[in-house]
Protein backbone atom coordinates (compact mmCIF):
# COMPACT_ATOMS: atom_id res chain seq x y z
CA UNK A 1 0.00 0.00 0.00
CA UNK A 2 1.33 3.43 -0.90
CA UNK A 3 1.10 6.32 1.52
CA UNK A 4 1.63 9.80 0.15
CA UNK A 5 2.33 13.14 1.75
CA UNK A 6 1.62 16.59 0.31
CA UNK A 7 3.06 19.69 2.08
CA UNK A 8 0.84 22.44 3.57
CA UNK A 9 0.28 23.96 6.98
CA UNK A 10 -2.99 22.15 7.22
CA UNK A 11 -2.38 18.68 8.61
CA UNK A 12 -4.96 15.84 8.60
CA UNK A 13 -4.26 12.30 9.73
CA UNK A 14 -6.46 9.20 9.51
CA UNK A 15 -5.92 5.82 11.12
CA UNK A 16 -7.11 2.66 9.43
CA UNK A 17 -8.52 -0.32 11.27
CA UNK A 18 -6.83 -3.71 10.86
CA UNK A 19 -10.17 -4.82 9.46
CA UNK A 20 -12.79 -2.35 8.30
CA UNK A 21 -16.26 -3.07 9.69
CA UNK A 22 -18.76 -4.51 7.23
CA UNK A 23 -20.82 -2.02 5.25
CA UNK A 24 -24.38 -1.86 6.54
CA UNK A 25 -27.29 -1.83 4.15
CA UNK A 26 -28.71 1.20 5.93
CA UNK A 27 -25.45 3.20 5.83
CA UNK A 28 -26.26 6.83 4.92
CA UNK A 29 -24.67 8.68 2.02
CA UNK A 30 -22.50 11.48 3.39
CA UNK A 31 -22.15 14.44 0.98
CA UNK A 32 -18.47 15.31 0.44
CA UNK A 33 -19.25 19.04 0.62
CA UNK A 34 -21.21 18.84 3.89
CA UNK A 35 -20.61 21.94 6.02
CA UNK A 36 -19.46 20.95 9.52
CA UNK A 37 -21.38 21.92 12.62
CA UNK A 38 -19.07 23.52 15.22
CA UNK A 39 -19.93 23.51 18.93
CA UNK A 40 -18.21 26.22 20.95
CA UNK A 41 -17.21 28.24 17.89
CA UNK A 42 -15.00 31.25 18.64
CA UNK A 43 -14.57 30.08 22.21
CA UNK A 44 -18.26 30.23 23.13
CA UNK A 45 -18.97 28.13 26.23
CA UNK A 46 -22.65 27.28 26.63
CA UNK A 47 -22.06 24.95 29.57
CA UNK A 48 -19.16 23.94 31.81
CA UNK A 49 -19.19 21.92 34.99
CA UNK A 50 -16.71 20.27 37.31
CA UNK A 51 -17.44 16.56 37.58
CA UNK A 52 -14.80 15.41 40.04
CA UNK A 53 -11.28 16.02 41.34
CA UNK A 54 -8.49 13.83 42.65
CA UNK A 55 -5.26 15.35 43.96
CA UNK A 56 -4.07 17.90 41.40
CA UNK A 57 -6.21 16.31 38.71
CA UNK A 58 -9.81 17.08 37.83
CA UNK A 59 -12.46 16.07 35.33
CA UNK A 60 -14.73 18.66 33.77
CA UNK A 61 -17.21 18.86 30.93
CA UNK A 62 -17.28 21.75 28.46
CA UNK A 63 -20.22 21.96 26.07
CA UNK A 64 -20.79 18.25 26.71
CA UNK A 65 -17.18 17.13 26.02
CA UNK A 66 -15.16 15.57 28.84
CA UNK A 67 -11.80 17.18 29.65
CA UNK A 68 -9.42 15.33 31.97
CA UNK A 69 -6.78 17.57 33.58
CA UNK A 70 -3.67 15.80 34.89
CA UNK A 71 -0.68 17.27 36.71
CA UNK A 72 2.41 16.04 38.53
CA UNK A 73 4.71 13.03 38.43
CA UNK A 74 4.00 10.20 35.98
CA UNK A 75 2.62 7.97 38.73
CA UNK A 76 0.48 10.77 40.18
CA UNK A 77 -0.98 11.58 36.76
CA UNK A 78 -1.75 7.90 36.27
CA UNK A 79 -3.55 7.67 39.61
CA UNK A 80 -5.57 10.80 38.78
CA UNK A 81 -6.47 9.32 35.39
CA UNK A 82 -7.49 5.96 36.85
CA UNK A 83 -9.48 7.41 39.74
CA UNK A 84 -11.34 10.06 37.74
CA UNK A 85 -12.28 7.73 34.87
CA UNK A 86 -12.54 4.50 36.85
CA UNK A 87 -15.92 3.38 35.53
CA UNK A 88 -15.09 4.26 31.91
CA UNK A 89 -11.75 2.46 32.03
CA UNK A 90 -13.28 -0.64 33.58
CA UNK A 91 -16.05 -0.79 30.98
CA UNK A 92 -13.65 -0.21 28.09
CA UNK A 93 -11.15 -2.83 29.25
CA UNK A 94 -13.94 -5.35 29.86
CA UNK A 95 -15.29 -4.88 26.32
CA UNK A 96 -11.85 -5.02 24.71
CA UNK A 97 -10.87 -8.23 26.48
CA UNK A 98 -14.20 -10.04 26.77
CA UNK A 99 -15.53 -9.20 23.31
CA UNK A 100 -13.00 -7.80 20.83
CA UNK A 101 -9.97 -9.89 21.85
CA UNK A 102 -11.96 -13.05 21.15
CA UNK A 103 -12.53 -11.85 17.58
CA UNK A 104 -8.81 -11.49 16.85
CA UNK A 105 -7.19 -14.24 14.80
CA UNK A 106 -3.86 -14.94 16.47
CA UNK A 107 -1.85 -18.02 15.76
CA UNK A 108 1.51 -19.60 15.03
CA UNK A 109 1.11 -22.08 12.21
CA UNK A 110 -1.78 -24.40 13.11
CA UNK A 111 -1.71 -23.38 16.78
CA UNK A 112 -4.06 -20.76 18.13
CA UNK A 113 -2.71 -18.48 20.84
CA UNK A 114 -4.26 -16.15 23.39
CA UNK A 115 -4.09 -12.55 22.00
CA UNK A 116 -3.83 -11.20 25.55
CA UNK A 117 -0.72 -13.28 26.23
CA UNK A 118 0.79 -12.37 22.85
CA UNK A 119 0.35 -8.64 23.45
CA UNK A 120 1.64 -8.90 27.02
CA UNK A 121 4.71 -10.73 25.73
CA UNK A 122 5.36 -8.07 23.09
CA UNK A 123 5.04 -5.32 25.70
CA UNK A 124 7.66 -7.06 27.85
CA UNK A 125 10.00 -7.20 24.84
CA UNK A 126 9.54 -3.46 24.33
CA UNK A 127 10.04 -2.51 27.97
CA UNK A 128 13.80 -2.09 27.53
CA UNK A 129 13.17 0.65 24.94
CA UNK A 130 10.45 2.62 26.75
CA UNK A 131 11.19 5.34 29.32
CA UNK A 132 10.34 4.15 32.82
CA UNK A 133 8.06 7.13 33.40
CA UNK A 134 5.43 5.65 31.09
CA UNK A 135 5.35 2.40 33.03
CA UNK A 136 5.06 4.43 36.23
CA UNK A 137 2.05 6.19 34.73
CA UNK A 138 0.49 2.90 33.65
CA UNK A 139 0.98 1.62 37.19
CA UNK A 140 -0.81 4.72 38.44
CA UNK A 141 -3.75 4.14 36.08
CA UNK A 142 -4.02 0.57 37.36
CA UNK A 143 -3.86 1.64 41.01
CA UNK A 144 -6.33 4.48 40.49
CA UNK A 145 -8.85 2.34 38.62
CA UNK A 146 -8.38 -0.79 40.70
CA UNK A 147 -7.62 -2.92 37.63
CA UNK A 148 -4.68 -5.33 37.25
CA UNK A 149 -1.53 -3.64 35.98
CA UNK A 150 -1.18 -6.19 33.16
CA UNK A 151 -4.68 -5.35 31.88
CA UNK A 152 -3.77 -1.67 31.58
CA UNK A 153 -0.50 -2.51 29.81
CA UNK A 154 -2.21 -4.77 27.27
CA UNK A 155 -5.01 -2.25 26.59
CA UNK A 156 -2.41 0.45 25.93
CA UNK A 157 -0.80 -1.71 23.25
CA UNK A 158 -3.84 -1.33 20.96
CA UNK A 159 -2.63 1.89 19.26
CA UNK A 160 0.18 -0.21 17.76
CA UNK A 161 -2.52 -1.57 15.44
CA UNK A 162 -3.70 1.88 14.28
CA UNK A 163 -3.21 3.11 10.72
CA UNK A 164 -3.94 6.67 9.50
CA UNK A 165 -3.96 9.61 7.03
CA UNK A 166 -3.50 13.37 7.45
CA UNK A 167 -2.49 16.76 6.05
CA UNK A 168 -0.82 20.07 6.93
CA UNK A 169 -1.40 23.42 5.20
CA UNK A 170 -0.01 26.95 5.62
CA UNK A 171 1.22 30.05 3.81
CA UNK A 172 -0.12 30.34 0.28
CA UNK A 173 -2.42 27.35 0.77
CA UNK A 174 -4.62 29.00 3.41
CA UNK A 175 -6.73 32.13 3.37
CA UNK A 176 -4.79 34.04 6.03
CA UNK A 177 -1.55 32.07 6.21
CA UNK A 178 -2.74 30.08 9.23
CA UNK A 179 -1.29 26.65 9.86
CA UNK A 180 -3.86 23.86 9.79
CA UNK A 181 -3.05 20.27 10.71
CA UNK A 182 -5.79 17.71 10.06
CA UNK A 183 -5.99 14.19 11.44
CA UNK A 184 -8.40 11.31 10.69
CA UNK A 185 -8.28 8.21 12.86
CA UNK A 186 -9.99 5.39 10.96
CA UNK A 187 -9.92 2.46 13.30
CA UNK A 188 -13.17 0.54 13.35
CA UNK A 189 -15.99 2.12 15.31
CA UNK A 190 -17.17 -1.32 16.44
CA UNK A 191 -14.39 -1.21 19.07
CA UNK A 192 -16.62 1.37 20.84
CA UNK A 193 -13.69 3.57 21.80
CA UNK A 194 -15.77 6.62 20.86
CA UNK A 195 -18.01 5.91 23.86
CA UNK A 196 -15.05 6.69 26.11
CA UNK A 197 -13.56 9.67 24.26
CA UNK A 198 -11.80 12.25 26.40
CA UNK A 199 -9.39 15.15 25.98
CA UNK A 200 -6.41 14.84 28.31
CA UNK A 201 -4.84 18.18 29.20
CA UNK A 202 -1.59 17.25 30.92
CA UNK A 203 1.02 19.21 32.86
CA UNK A 204 3.72 16.57 33.38
CA UNK A 205 6.36 17.38 35.97
CA UNK A 206 9.44 18.85 34.25
CA UNK A 207 7.95 18.40 30.76
CA UNK A 208 5.98 20.42 28.21
CA UNK A 209 2.18 20.63 28.77
CA UNK A 210 0.09 19.10 26.00
CA UNK A 211 -3.36 17.96 24.91
CA UNK A 212 -3.96 14.34 23.91
CA UNK A 213 -7.06 13.42 21.87
CA UNK A 214 -7.62 9.99 23.32
CA UNK A 215 -9.79 7.51 25.21
CA UNK A 216 -10.20 6.57 28.86
CA UNK A 217 -7.26 4.57 30.16
CA UNK A 218 -4.83 5.27 27.31
CA UNK A 219 -1.50 6.85 28.24
CA UNK A 220 0.13 7.03 24.81
CA UNK A 221 -0.94 9.35 22.01
CA UNK A 222 -1.80 9.11 18.33
CA UNK A 223 -3.13 12.68 18.02
CA UNK A 224 -1.95 15.66 20.04
CA UNK A 225 -0.48 19.16 20.33
CA UNK A 226 1.76 20.75 22.94
CA UNK A 227 2.07 24.20 24.49
CA UNK A 228 5.09 24.94 22.27
CA UNK A 229 2.75 24.73 19.24
CA UNK A 230 3.91 21.37 17.91
CA UNK A 231 1.13 19.07 16.64
CA UNK A 232 1.51 15.42 15.65
CA UNK A 233 -0.65 12.78 13.99
CA UNK A 234 0.20 9.21 13.00
CA UNK A 235 -0.59 6.92 10.08
CA UNK A 236 0.18 3.22 10.19
CA UNK A 237 1.41 1.04 7.36
CA UNK A 238 2.58 -2.55 7.56
CA UNK A 239 5.58 -4.16 9.22
CA UNK A 240 3.67 -6.01 11.92
CA UNK A 241 6.00 -8.33 13.79
CA UNK A 242 8.81 -5.81 14.20
CA UNK A 243 8.44 -4.98 17.88
CA UNK A 244 11.99 -4.21 19.07
CA UNK A 245 11.60 -0.51 19.68
CA UNK A 246 9.53 2.22 21.30
CA UNK A 247 5.80 1.71 20.58
CA UNK A 248 4.42 4.33 18.22
CA UNK A 249 2.01 5.85 20.77
CA UNK A 250 4.83 6.39 23.27
CA UNK A 251 7.05 8.00 20.62
CA UNK A 252 4.27 10.49 19.90
CA UNK A 253 3.83 11.09 23.62
CA UNK A 254 7.60 11.64 24.02
CA UNK A 255 7.56 14.23 21.25
CA UNK A 256 4.60 16.07 22.79
CA UNK A 257 6.33 16.22 26.17
CA UNK A 258 9.85 17.03 24.97
CA UNK A 259 9.82 18.84 21.60
CA UNK A 260 9.80 22.64 21.57
CA UNK A 261 9.98 22.76 17.77
CA UNK A 262 9.84 20.74 14.57
CA UNK A 263 13.51 19.74 14.48
CA UNK A 264 13.44 18.36 18.01
CA UNK A 265 10.23 16.44 17.32
CA UNK A 266 11.71 14.86 14.20
CA UNK A 267 14.89 13.94 16.11
CA UNK A 268 12.90 12.03 18.72
CA UNK A 269 11.49 9.73 16.04
CA UNK A 270 14.80 9.52 14.16
CA UNK A 271 17.03 8.76 17.14
CA UNK A 272 14.99 6.08 18.94
CA UNK A 273 14.51 2.45 17.88
CA UNK A 274 11.12 2.11 16.23
CA UNK A 275 8.52 -0.58 15.56
CA UNK A 276 6.56 -1.68 12.50
CA UNK A 277 5.82 0.80 9.69
CA UNK A 278 4.47 4.24 10.59
CA UNK A 279 4.04 7.58 8.89
CA UNK A 280 3.45 10.92 10.58
CA UNK A 281 2.63 14.55 9.91
CA UNK A 282 4.26 17.01 12.30
CA UNK A 283 3.48 20.74 12.23
CA UNK A 284 5.24 23.63 13.99
CA UNK A 285 2.98 26.60 14.63
CA UNK A 286 5.84 28.90 15.62
CA UNK A 287 7.82 28.52 12.39
CA UNK A 288 4.90 27.52 10.12
CA UNK A 289 6.87 24.51 8.94
CA UNK A 290 5.66 20.92 8.64
CA UNK A 291 6.91 17.56 7.44
CA UNK A 292 5.55 14.23 6.39
CA UNK A 293 7.71 11.51 7.88
CA UNK A 294 8.28 7.80 7.56
CA UNK A 295 9.65 6.40 10.82
CA UNK A 296 9.53 2.63 10.47
CA UNK A 297 11.56 -0.13 12.08
CA UNK A 298 14.04 -0.09 9.18
CA UNK A 299 13.58 3.25 7.41
CA UNK A 300 13.47 6.96 8.15
CA UNK A 301 12.80 9.86 5.78
CA UNK A 302 11.00 13.20 5.69
CA UNK A 303 9.32 15.31 3.02
CA UNK A 304 8.90 19.05 3.50
CA UNK A 305 6.12 21.42 2.53
CA UNK A 306 5.72 21.59 -1.23
CA UNK A 307 8.10 18.73 -1.95
CA UNK A 308 7.37 15.61 -3.97
CA UNK A 309 8.50 12.08 -3.26
CA UNK A 310 8.40 8.81 -5.22
CA UNK A 311 5.47 7.83 -3.01
CA UNK A 312 4.10 11.39 -3.07
CA UNK A 313 4.10 12.51 -6.70
CA UNK A 314 1.54 15.32 -6.30
CA UNK A 315 3.47 18.18 -4.70
CA UNK A 316 1.25 21.07 -3.58
CA UNK A 317 2.70 24.42 -2.53
CA UNK A 318 2.78 24.96 1.24
CA UNK A 319 1.12 21.62 1.89
CA UNK A 320 1.87 18.16 3.29
CA UNK A 321 -0.78 15.51 2.60
CA UNK A 322 -0.79 11.97 3.91
CA UNK A 323 -3.30 9.32 2.89
CA UNK A 324 -3.62 6.24 0.68
CA UNK A 325 -4.95 5.25 -2.73
CA UNK A 326 -8.09 7.00 -3.93
CA UNK A 327 -8.37 8.90 -0.66
CA UNK A 328 -5.00 10.53 -1.32
CA UNK A 329 -6.08 11.44 -4.85
CA UNK A 330 -9.28 13.03 -3.54
CA UNK A 331 -7.43 14.92 -0.79
CA UNK A 332 -5.02 16.38 -3.35
CA UNK A 333 -7.94 17.37 -5.58
CA UNK A 334 -9.74 19.12 -2.72
CA UNK A 335 -6.67 21.03 -1.57
CA UNK A 336 -5.87 22.21 -5.09
CA UNK A 337 -9.48 23.29 -5.64
CA UNK A 338 -9.41 25.50 -2.52
CA UNK A 339 -5.73 26.45 -2.56
CA UNK A 340 -5.23 29.97 -1.25
CA UNK A 341 -8.72 30.17 0.24
CA UNK A 342 -8.73 27.41 2.87
CA UNK A 343 -10.09 28.54 6.23
CA UNK A 344 -11.27 26.54 9.24
CA UNK A 345 -14.50 25.38 7.63
CA UNK A 346 -12.71 24.61 4.38
CA UNK A 347 -10.06 22.61 6.22
CA UNK A 348 -12.69 20.62 8.09
CA UNK A 349 -14.48 19.84 4.84
CA UNK A 350 -11.25 18.40 3.43
CA UNK A 351 -11.75 15.52 5.87
CA UNK A 352 -15.28 14.62 4.72
CA UNK A 353 -15.98 11.23 3.17
CA UNK A 354 -14.44 9.65 1.18
CA UNK A 355 -11.13 11.05 2.47
CA UNK A 356 -12.38 9.86 5.85
CA UNK A 357 -13.06 6.14 5.87
CA UNK A 358 -16.37 4.64 6.96
CA UNK A 359 -14.51 3.47 10.07
CA UNK A 360 -13.43 7.05 10.94
CA UNK A 361 -13.13 7.04 14.75
CA UNK A 362 -12.07 10.64 15.31
CA UNK A 363 -11.33 13.68 13.18
CA UNK A 364 -9.17 16.53 14.46
CA UNK A 365 -8.04 19.83 13.00
CA UNK A 366 -5.27 21.79 14.71
CA UNK A 367 -4.73 25.49 14.01
CA UNK A 368 -1.26 24.97 15.36
CA UNK A 369 -0.14 28.61 15.30
CA UNK A 370 -2.94 29.63 17.71
CA UNK A 371 -3.38 26.28 19.58
CA UNK A 372 -7.06 26.23 18.60
CA UNK A 373 -8.36 22.81 17.60
CA UNK A 374 -11.55 21.04 16.60
CA UNK A 375 -12.47 17.46 17.56
CA UNK A 376 -15.22 15.15 16.33
CA UNK A 377 -15.87 11.54 17.33
CA UNK A 378 -17.78 8.76 15.63
CA UNK A 379 -21.38 8.44 16.73
CA UNK A 380 -22.46 5.69 19.11
CA UNK A 381 -23.95 3.76 16.19
CA UNK A 382 -20.67 3.98 14.26
CA UNK A 383 -21.26 6.83 11.81
CA UNK A 384 -17.92 8.45 10.78
CA UNK A 385 -16.49 11.20 12.95
CA UNK A 386 -15.87 13.60 10.07
CA UNK A 387 -19.64 13.98 9.66
CA UNK A 388 -20.41 14.51 13.35
CA UNK A 389 -20.34 17.85 15.22
CA UNK A 390 -16.90 19.31 15.92
CA UNK A 391 -16.05 20.73 19.35
CA UNK A 392 -13.79 23.77 19.35
CA UNK A 393 -11.16 24.32 22.06
CA UNK A 394 -7.94 26.25 22.59
CA UNK A 395 -5.07 24.58 24.40
CA UNK A 396 -3.74 27.87 25.75
CA UNK A 397 -7.11 28.46 27.45
CA UNK A 398 -7.53 24.89 28.70
CA UNK A 399 -4.18 25.11 30.49
CA UNK A 400 -5.43 28.04 32.58
CA UNK A 401 -8.53 26.28 33.92
CA UNK A 402 -8.64 25.20 37.57
CA UNK A 403 -11.25 23.47 39.74
CA UNK A 404 -11.63 26.66 41.74
CA UNK A 405 -13.06 28.43 38.69
CA UNK A 406 -15.79 25.83 38.29
CA UNK A 407 -18.94 25.10 40.24
CA UNK A 408 -20.50 21.83 41.41
CA UNK A 409 -17.30 20.47 42.97
CA UNK A 410 -17.54 16.82 44.02
CA UNK A 411 -15.19 14.05 45.07
CA UNK A 412 -15.19 10.83 43.09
Amino acid sequence: MLFRFVPAVLVILAALAPQAPPVRADEPNFPPDQTPRIIGADGATTSARLIARHGKGFLEEINGYRILHLEGSPYDMGVQHGALLKDEIREQVRFLFDVKAKELDAGIGPFKVDPYKVILGISKTQQQFVPQRFYDELRGVADGSGLPYEDIVVANFLPELFHCSGFALTGSATRDGAMYHGRLLDYGCDWRLQEHAVLVVAKPEGKIPFVNVTYAGFVGSVTGMNAEKVSIGEMGGAGLGHWDGVPMAFLVRMALEEADGLDQAVAIFRDHPRTCEYYYVIADGQTHQAVGMEASWNAFSTVKLGESHPKLPEAVADAVLLSAGDRYTELVRRVRAQHGAIDVVGALKLMNRPVAMKSNLHAVLFETNTTRFWVANASIDGQPAAHQPYYEFKLADLLTRTPETLANTSER
